[in-house]
This record gives C-alpha cells, structure tokens and sequence, in this order.
C-alpha cells in the first residue's frame, strides 16, 4: 500500500492509504481529526472542507494520492494556541451555529474566500454553497462579514 506524507494542520504526518482513498476517512479514521465532517460523500453539502495549500477542498472527493507533500489544515488548525481565527471568533460573536455539524466546514471556506477577498459580496458569499440544515446563512453572511473587517482579509 502506498505511504503519504504530507503536513497536517503544522505537523507532519505519514500514512499508509489506497491512492484513491478519500482524504477525509484518513484524516478521520487513521489521524483521529474529526472536525471535518461526512455529511453527503458526494461533494455536495461541503461539511468536510479543509484547507489544502490555503485553498477549500472538499475532502470527501479528494483522494490521498493529491496531498501527497502538501498542506493540510482542518478547522482544528486555524487558532493559534488559544486564540481563535477571525472567523472562529467571528462565528461565536454572532451566534452562528446551532447544531453546528457544517460549521467546520463552513468556517474553512469563509476562510479561504477572506484569503482572497478582503470585502466579499454577498454574491461571493453565496457562492461558497455549504449545506446548513439548521439554515442560520444570514448570522454566517454577518459573520463573513464582521471577520473581513477585522482581519482585513488575513
């Protein structure tokens, strides 16, 4: 079985995995990192995104052989130490999630639209596409909001 060594959230790690083995199952089942999150496995309603390279990808369609040497990093990796990301903290200071199973994954994408953007449109916003069930979008638009003026981006 082939071996994958890539970065995860800092640290490197080495795994053994099918190439074609989805990213999120080793994240998962074999690193223990359980804030991304199966909710379709069909690259649908987003709840697994992580950042790979600081781009959003959903983890459940992205197979080992494609982080090979990269960089991954969960929403377990976005505080540092026991300060919150902008969108973490952005994401508590209005109130945002209620069950909050897609919240990672929402997060990682807010995330990586703030990395290119630092004034997202609402028609920005709208097109990161995950799946909240509990349908809280205009306390997410809000917190997308207030993290970009904040952080200016960053």
């Amino acid at each position: 079985m082939p071996r994958y060594t890539f970065t995860l959230n800092g640290n490197e790690v080495s795994v053994e995995a099918p190439a074609n083995h989805p990213l999120l199952w080793t994240l998962r089942d074999q690193l223990g990192v359980t804030g991304p999150k199966m909710g379709c496995n069909l690259d649908v309603c987003k709840a697994c995104t992580c950042l790979i390279d600081g781009e959003a990808y959903t983890t459940c369609v992205t197979a080992m052989s494609d982080v090979e040497g990269r960089e991954v990093t969960t929403i377990e990796g976005l505080a540092d130490g026991d300060e919150l990301h902008p969108v973490q903290q952005a994401w508590l200071e209005m109130d945002v999630p209620q069950c909050g199973f897609c919240q990672p994954g929402q997060i990682m994408n807010a995330v990586a639209l703030l990395k290119n953007t630092s004034e997202p449109t609402d028609a920005e916003i709208d097109e990161i596409e995950n799946v909240c069930r509990c349908g809280t979008y205009f306390r997410i638009r809000k917190a997308i909001k207030s993290a970009a003026e904040k952080s200016g981006g960053n």
